[in-house]
């Protein structure tokens, strides 16, 4: 375990996130310049893709962080079976979902780490329609764009804030914190789609100040310490493939859970591959 890894474990992680948080949404020109020019340079951020490639141009460095893309930048598999990359990153991990026999099923985490369907979405009953589906996980590094988009077209029926730590979400935090996904704070989004129930898990990290979506905004922070649920069902709050539906407001890591047998993962998909938005995630069945 590393040692920037081991200090999570005692650092005050909310505190630290909302310090980011007042940082990101500072108008100091001084202040949001040095982050912008420091995270362009370190990561190698490509600002030829960005609908604002001026980065002095952004009031904020959230605004940067969170910025749009160029018309066409990305485009949706022409496949019209393709269940879509629902972000850019990398894949670390994705595959079957192991049936552990009570209705849950055992999410692969990294070598010797896994959790189960249940601790990630905080609900058992939640749980049962993926207990033998499929999951893939996608992190979104610093440089990547912060936008998540929908996999599949689907009306929302249901979100719940699952409150929690933020640890790191990086390779070595992955690979030696137990149950990582499962125990930062996440917004679970419940779909009902034309092949069944879909979920998209937007989980926190550390120094990440926040999750918003496109149908209710700010949904963290605040914060939260315990399990707040929303029912959306009725609203009419329906997404297309490929429409934008949540964004972060600092890099962290998407969860795609799909029921069993409706579709096939992308043999191209490798733990650690880089993907983007758009391309094939999965094939429906």
């Amino acid at each position: 375990m590393g040692l920037v890894t081991t200090l999570t474990y005692v650092l005050p992680h909310r505190a630290l996130s909302s310090l980011a948080r007042r940082l990101a949404y500072s108008r100091n020109r001084a202040v949001k310049q040095w982050l912008i020019d420091t995270v362009t340079r370190k990561f190698g951020v490509d600002l030829n893709e960005a609908a604002e490639p001026d980065p002095t141009a952004y009031p904020t460095f959230n605004a940067f962080f969170t910025r749009a893309l160029k018309p066409g930048a990305r485009v949706a598999d022409a496949d019209s079976r393709s269940l879509l990359m629902p972000a850019d990153g990398h894949i670390s991990q994705c595959g079957p979902i192991e049936p552990l026999g009570n209705g849950d099923g055992r999410i692969f985490q990294a070598k010797g780490q896994s959790f189960t369907a249940a601790e990630l979405l905080g609900d058992i009953e939640a749980a049962k329609p993926f207990a033998d589906g499929l999951f893939a996980t996608v992190y979104l590094s610093p440089r990547d764009y912060h936008r998540v988009h929908m996999p599949w077209a689907g009306t929302l029926r249901e979100t719940v804030h699952v409150p929690g730590r933020l640890f790191s979400v990086g390779t070595d935090a992955v690979a030696s914190v137990p149950r990582l996904f499962a125990r930062n704070e996440r917004l679970v989004c419940h779909f009902d789609t034309d092949f069944g129930p879909m979920c998209l898990v937007m989980v926190g990290a550390l120094l990440v100040s926040g999750v918003e979506t496109v149908w209710s905004g700010v949904e963290i922070p605040a914060y939260g310490d315990r399990i707040t649920r929303k029912d959306w069902r009725g609203k009419g709050i329906a997404l297309d493939r490929f429409a934008e539906m949540a964004r972060f407001n600092y890099g962290s890591t998407v969860i795609v859970l799909l029921p069993r047998g409706v579709a096939a993962l992308s043999p191209s998909l490798r733990p650690e591959g880089p993907v983007r938005l758009g391309q094939c995630l999965a094939t429906r069945a």
